[in-house]
């Protein structure tokens, strides 16, 4: 019996997942009123929201922000990746109330990208409280934590009761809702420890604070780079982490929420890095700004570049005499800088780890070498042997010098792998001796300097081997 078969189709249908995006989309485009619509789509939740108003054309998207209030506007646009676009469509009133609503680690990320002029307009219309803490968030580089915290958190003071705790808790839950731990700082603010919500309901009322305080407590500051800490901060399994200033006072936290969106903007850096870019492009970046990022890499692979065209041209000789070794050329290089990004990649993701030790270093050198040996010798006898039937069968040459020839492509080949390997593995390391980001030994980089020595390797060998040696 088919037992598939006799289940209904009802059932079937439940374990599908409902679109609800489309369900708002429904419903905006409905005939409704705008405060029933505005009712009914507020039924679902902001993600679901968001996702659907990034569906909807500009002229849609400018109905829904007029029937929307601004708690709920500002609320869904903060779960939208598109939420600086949305907010550049909205008019002045409208952009300052809800800037003034979102986490202030969201408006901060807006309003840096604004030209210096548009940011302290903006800013002189907000209240004064939100004011002051965008401007400390602002205050920090884009690299540096502290540009990244959040300041929804409850700080109580030192040396009083469960009581009077609990009591200061309930006020500042009103305005921050991150009450999973509670910090604990002196009167000048400096960090004192973290309690955990839990064992602060289930103390007795008269209870010190000091018996339930957490004193050796993560913590990270907020001058510090991002890169340089990240995989530190991803060791701890904690709700939140305060970040503090070169004081020790707490002038912020890391949530969950902002730890997984660093990890995820680092990786997405480190892979536009490879790229030969500074940092990650979206659409919505200034032309100047995403030239200022690549013109340098440019430049330097232009001077690269005709470094590599300056040591062909000394093989000129080589290559008039002969000129079928030209066709093979690609292959060398290709291979040479496809090996030496394989080589980065690994050592990029091996120095995330800031506790790696020289000799781990070295044994990680001699790990890619071996490897580089290896394919190498197996590229190297594959292209020999393709190379020399090809020539022979396709091409009418000789047999001797068909294998000659393919022969210098298999020792060039060989010896242009190793070589990549250990350069795609010893220059990252080398940056970050040198206390520069390993990351920005770009693809292209490591490509063209093996372009260079690929090209040196393999018109050298058919200097030496063919010309000078065998007199083809």
């Amino acid at each position: 019996m088919n037992v598939i078969s006799n289940i209904p189709n009802e059932s079937i249908a439940l374990t599908q997942h409902p679109d609800y995006k489309a369900e708002v989309i429904r419903i905006f485009r409905s005939n409704l009123t705008p405060k029933l619509m505005r009712e009914r789509i507020l039924d679902y939740h902001e993600n679901d929201i968001a996702g659907a108003l990034e569906l909807l054309n500009r002229d849609e998207r400018g109905r829904f922000y007029s029937i929307m209030d601004n708690g709920s506007l500002a609320s869904i646009l903060q779960y939208s990746g598109q939420i600086n676009e949305f907010i550049g469509e909205l008019g002045i009133r409208k952009k300052i109330d809800i800037l003034s609503r979102l986490d202030a680690t969201t408006a901060a990320e807006y309003l840096r990208q604004l030209e210096k002029s548009d940011r302290d307009t903006l800013l002189e219309l907000m209240d004064d409280d939100v004011k002051r803490e965008i401007k400390l968030l602002c205050s920090f580089d884009e690299d540096e934590l502290g540009s990244r915290m959040s300041t929804n958190y409850i700080s109580i003071r030192a040396g009083i009761s469960v009581r009077q705790a609990m009591h200061d808790l309930i006020e500042q839950a009103a305005e921050n809702d991150n009450i999973s731990k509670i910090y604990v700082v002196d009167e000048d603010d400096t960090l004192v420890g973290a309690i955990d919500l839990k064992d602060l309901i289930i103390a007795r009322a008269e209870t010190g604070l000091d018996s339930i305080t957490m004193t050796s407590y993560p913590y990270v500051y907020a001058n510090e780079q991002i890169g340089d800490c990240i995989e530190r901060i991803k060791g701890y399994s904690e709700d939140s982490i305060p970040v503090l200033d070169q004081y020790n006072r707490l002038r912020g936290v890391l949530t969950s929420q902002d730890l997984t969106r660093l990890v995820d903007d680092e990786m997405g850096e480190d892979y536009a890095k490879l790229a030969g870019l500074s940092a990650e492009e979206d659409l919505h970046e200034p032309l100047k700004k995403s030239i200022r990022k690549r013109l340098p890499w440019l430049v330097i692979l232009l001077g690269l570049g005709l470094v590599v065209s300056g040591v062909v041209g000394a093989f000129e000789r080589v290559v008039a005499h002969l000129t079928l070794i030209v066709s093979f050329q690609s292959l060398i290089l290709d291979m040479a800088g496809n090996i030496g990004t394989q080589s980065l990649a690994v050592t990029i993701r091996v120095l995330m780890d800031e506790n790696i030790s020289g000799r781990q270093k070295l044994r990680l050198v001699a790990k890619e070498a071996r490897i580089g040996l290896i394919n190498g010798a197996v590229l190297g006898v594959l292209s020999f042997a393709f190379i020399g039937v090809y020539l022979v069968a396709l091409k009418g040459q000789t047999l001797t010098f068909a294998f000659a020839v393919s022969l210098c492509v298999g020792i060039a080949l060989l010896s242009a792998v190793l070589l990549s390997s250990v350069i795609g593995t010893v220059i990252p390391i080398v940056l970050k001796k040198l206390k520069i980001d390993p990351a920005v030994a770009s693809g292209p980089l490591i490509t063209t300097i093996n372009d260079l020595v690929a090209v040196v390797t393999y018109y050298g060998l058919a200097w030496v081997l063919l010309i000078n040696t065998l007199g083809l």
